[in-house]
């Protein structure tokens, strides 16, 4: 009897040590991400003195000046910088069946192009992932641990990841339109609903073919991208919107799909949701999942 229960206080104590532990490495890695945010925001410029006028769009493909007009960033302030949370479902793997439920935050500058992406998913009732993505002086990286302690994933420094982070950023910017008009992004018209973007930044180049309705409204984004610092091709990478709304005056797509298509299958490995988003914010805010 004795020796169960010192065997229980032993395990007891070895659970709450554990539990420390993990609680540590959760500040430690929020404490750092808050650091990054903080510095996002002390090297952003503020585009926010003026908006978005029609002389602005003029030299622009039609399909791109119309979706700028009807989706209300005509005649809207210029938008220094956006920060938006997310509601995640994820398929880590091709065959996996069911979805991980997921919540994610995110910052974005305009000048210079940047972002911070917060991410804290379940795997089951023991195992939490948390990641975080980010886009920096053309430069990529990705990190992700397990319970905030074991790292799964730590990338950077790499010239595939630095292409598909910056490819990642200009999908990304129909959540902030206005950086449409930035002087690193270059417009090429396709036909009457595609023009293709370029992004060049800091010795990273990447490129995409954003499509349009009829009304001008945002349906998709397509381009080459690798999915892993390892593959030695790239892989056709779309980003769907499945539905747009109204936010801050402006329409932009609160629901997305985002596919990888492998040889033999489509991949839909992420479905997300806007849940808020906010425009030229002074400083990021104490929300730190």
């Amino acid at each position: 009897m004795r020796t169960a229960l010192i065997i229980l206080i032993v395990l007891a104590g070895l659970i709450l040590l554990l539990l420390t532990i993990v609680k540590y490495f959760s500040f430690s890695f929020k404490n750092r991400i808050r650091q990054e945010q903080l510095e996002l925001f002390d090297k952003s410029e503020n585009l926010a003195k003026r908006n978005v006028s029609v002389d602005d769009i003029s030299n622009l493909p039609l399909i791109v000046q119309k979706w700028l007009t009807n989706n209300g960033v005509v005649g809207s302030p210029f938008i220094s910088n956006a920060y938006l949370t997310q509601e995640l479902h994820l398929k880590l793997k091709p065959e996996q069946a069911d979805w991980n439920k997921g919540v994610a935050e995110q910052y974005f500058t305009i000048q210079p192009p940047a972002f911070n992406w917060n991410l804290n998913t379940q795997m089951n009732p023991l195992l939490r992932i948390v990641g975080r993505d980010k886009f920096e002086n053309g430069k990529g990286e990705m990190l992700i641990k397990l319970l905030s302690l074991i790292k799964v994933a730590d990338v950077k420094n790499d010239e595939k990841v630095n292409q598909a982070t910056l490819q990642r950023y200009l999908a990304e910017i129909v959540w902030f339109p206005s950086a449409v008009l930035s002087n690193y992004i270059h417009w090429e018209c396709l036909n009457d609903n595609s023009a293709r973007a370029t992004m060049k930044y800091n010795g990273t180049e990447g490129s995409g073919i954003f499509h349009f309705d009829e009304n001008g409204q945002f349906q998709e984004f397509e381009t080459m991208r690798f999915k892993d610092a390892k593959d030695k091709e790239p892989t056709k990478w779309t980003v769907i919107a499945t539905k747009s709304e109204k936010r801050n005056g402006i329409i932009i797509p609160t629901e997305c799909e985002a596919i990888w298509s492998l040889q033999d299958e489509e991949w839909t490995w992420l479905k997300l949701k806007i849940k808020d988003i906010s425009y030229n914010l002074e400083a990021p805010l104490n929300n730190n999942l």
